[in-house]
């Protein structure tokens, strides 16, 4: 279910900085921090292309990864990354540092299946995702890749909510007040197909 944990080699930094930073980014590097588990935050480097190559991947936010820190292997979950918006290279990474038993907040993606199933879409309904993901709270070793939203039977006007999903054993949804909307089968703006056909003018 969930993607293969990876390994990354990185070196400690002296220098925290923007002048470090640009210097970093010039050799192939960014700077990345690790921090969390009550322990003191640390500031290494990565290779850029490595990290860029894992985003591209998919799955990142959601696999453990380890960082080899000089030797010390710290297991981590990546929290946050920054894109340069132009050149679509990572610019920084945030990893929370995880230990055995951890639970962390991650936000997972969720897939829909079995579109063809449904009566709404196939008259012309629309597929309206009101979240294309969902944040949960779940321990580190078991977050799923991804959630499955079945869209069978789903007629025009239907919706699916959390409690349509069957989450992983211990993962708890972070909204929990209510039976949150993940997506609705909406009316096609045009009315559905059927009556389009009775009133489109015949010259188009």
């Amino acid at each position: 279910m969930s993607h293969a944990s990876y390994e990354l080699k990185a070196e400690t930094r002296e220098r925290v900085g923007k002048g470090s930073s640009r210097e970093l980014r010039r050799n192939g590097l960014i700077p990345a921090v690790i921090y969390g588990d009550k322990q003191a935050p640390i500031s290494i480097a990565l290779s850029t292309k490595e990290v860029t190559k894992k985003i591209h991947a998919g799955g990142f936010m959601t696999t453990i990864a380890t960082i080899d820190v000089g030797g010390e292997k710290i297991r981590v979950l990546p929290k946050d990354y920054q894109l340069d918006p132009v050149r679509d290279f990572t610019m920084h990474v945030d990893f929370l540092r995880v230990s055995k038993g951890s639970v962390v907040t991650v936000e997972v993606p969720v897939h829909f299946v079995n579109e063809e199933k449904s009566p709404g879409i196939k008259i012309g309904g629309v597929l309206n995702i009101v979240r294309h993901e969902v944040e949960l709270v779940v321990p580190a070793d078991d977050i799923p890749e991804f959630l499955t939203a079945d869209l069978s039977g789903l007629k025009i006007g239907d919706g699916i909510h959390i409690s349509n999903i069957t989450l992983p054993e211990n993962a708890t949804p972070v909204i929990a007040d209510r039976d949150f909307t993940i997506a609705t089968i909406a009316q096609p703006a045009g009315g559905t197909s059927e009556e389009e056909e009775e009133e489109a003018p015949a010259s188009e």
